[in-house]
């Protein structure tokens, strides 16, 4: 099985056997319930597909609500599909994290990276700022300045660092190293950071 869907709780710190303090972010994964089994013959390719987190049945259409009974599991609020799976799974299976990951070994997490709207460059792309008093401006020190040429060659080159939209993205996280599990709550204690608010869903890869 390649992965699992967690949710974000939050962040603390832990010591390791050297007294060093590493950051680390605690997640939920929760009961995953493998929703639909897709093969060759029927959809074309092999996957699994998982859900995760209650969600109340009047919020779920009909059609969903057969989705789900036909997997003998109530309404999830995140479903997500994993292709190519290691293992062998059936309709209705429940997914236990000490089965596909352990303590030490390292895992990917992928997130949707917190939105912060229209932002201009200094906060989206680090330029210099007031202290620095970007590309020369005297009094506009959180401007971007010059953006582009004169004459030749008359106009703004693609992929220029200006202001815009930042945040909101689907982020991944590489080479998390998982410190610690609790499996009778659920719980995986990742090494850094991963992207997302508090409460957000992630994916975790192996």
């Amino acid at each position: 099985m390649p992965g699992l869907i967690a949710k974000k709780v939050g962040m603390t710190s832990i010591y390791d056997e050297n007294g060093k303090n590493i950051a680390c972010t605690l997640i939920q994964t929760g009961p995953n319930v493998v929703t639909q089994v897709k093969t060759v013959e029927t959809d074309g390719y092999t996957a699994i597909q998982v859900g995760f987190d209650e969600k109340k049945e009047k919020r779920t259409s009909a059609a969903m609500k057969g989705h789900f009974s036909k997997a003998g599991t109530t309404p999830k609020r995140k479903v997500v599909e994993f292709r190519n799976p290691v293992m062998e799974r059936a309709q209705g299976d429940v997914l236990k994290m000490d089965e596909i990951f352990g303590e030490g070994e390292f895992v990917d997490v992928v997130g949707t990276s917190k939105g912060k709207g229209f932002q201009g460059v200094v906060k989206r792309h680090n330029f210099g700022g007031v202290g620095q008093a970007t590309h020369g401006q005297h009094n506009r020190l959180r401007a971007p300045g010059a953006i582009g040429a004169c004459a030749t060659p008359s106009r703004v080159f693609k992929g220029l660092r200006m202001a815009g939209r930042t945040g909101g993205k689907r982020v991944k996280v590489m080479n998390l190293r998982v410190m610690k599990m609790y499996p009778e709550d659920g719980l995986i204690l990742l090494s850094g950071a991963i992207p997302g608010a508090k409460n957000s869903y992630v994916i975790l890869e192996k």
